[in-house]
């Protein structure tokens, strides 16, 4: 066994997912853990050759996909198995929280990740404990590279990583949810003003991803003087547009590193 996921919820499915599919293990070298047996048969049908229990199993590597309420309870278990490494996905357990549930030596590194892993598109940062060492901190990137682009920071950028991509999927989704209400006020029908939307978004983020210019160059080149997106942009500017960016994410950082102190 390579890999013990304790936690069969939406983020630990997600995972599962992508490292069989992009080969970092094969199915029956990949254990949940969970303890809801309706659960673990979902799983067992939807990823053939996985292996479920109710416990996790000595001497395995194990990722916490659980909610961070249950982390306690599943670092005790781990602990009394003899897991000596674990990547933690729990938003808000900080480090040292880890290493002390998980005990003595034992290599923790702290991860936030996103959403869009969901669907192979995630965002997600890591950042190692006092015990874990560059091939630690690489075994974990490569967990979460199966679904999405991982970076290494400090822990204490994690509360940042949190307001920016962790929270960043609904800025976006709020974003959607209000061009397409802009654009049926506009005189498009519900549907038509949804497939453009979601278009819209998807191109732009692809542009972006494979333009070798950055944002401010992408939007200069579709921003003719007196033009409709002159019009448009002007009201975001008007508004305070980028303040407004600046002081969510700043506001969302703070919450996080709140909920790490509690």
């Amino acid at each position: 066994m390579r890999l013990q996921i304790i936690g069969g919820g939406k983020m630990g499915e997600a995972l599962l997912g992508g490292l069989i599919t992009n080969g970092w293990a094969p199915a029956d070298d990949l254990m949940v853990v969970e303890p809801d047996e309706a659960r673990c048969r979902e799983l067992e049908a939807a990823h053939p050759g996985i292996v479920t229990a109710s416990a996790p199993v000595a001497d395995v590597d194990a990722l916490l996909a659980v909610k961070p309420n249950i982390v306690p309870a599943a670092l005790e278990a781990l602990r009394a198995a003899g897991c000596a490494r674990v990547l933690s996905i729990a938003a808000g357990v900080t480090i040292a929280a880890l290493e002390a549930g998980a005990g003595t030596g034992v290599a923790v590194v702290r991860a936030m990740p996103n959403t869009p892993s969901l669907v192979g598109l995630g965002a997600a940062a890591v950042a190692g404990g006092a015990h874990a060492g560059d091939a630690d901190v690489d075994w974990a990137m490569e967990i979460l590279g199966a679904v999405g682009v991982v970076v290494r920071v400090d822990e204490a950028q994690l509360d940042a990583v949190t307001g920016l991509s962790g929270s960043g999927p609904a800025y976006v989704f709020l974003l959607a949810e209000s061009m397409m209400a802009a654009g049926v006020a506009q005189g498009l029908s519900n549907e038509v003003a949804r497939e453009l939307v979601e278009q819209t978004l998807l191109g732009a983020a692809s542009l972006l991803r494979s333009s070798d210019d950055g944002p401010a160059t992408l939007r200069e080149n579709v921003t003719s003087p007196g033009g409709t997106t002159a019009a448009g942009l002007a009201v975001f500017a008007a508004g305070g547009f980028t303040d407004l960016v600046a002081a969510v994410v700043a506001a969302a950082t703070e919450r996080s590193v709140e909920l790490g102190q509690q």
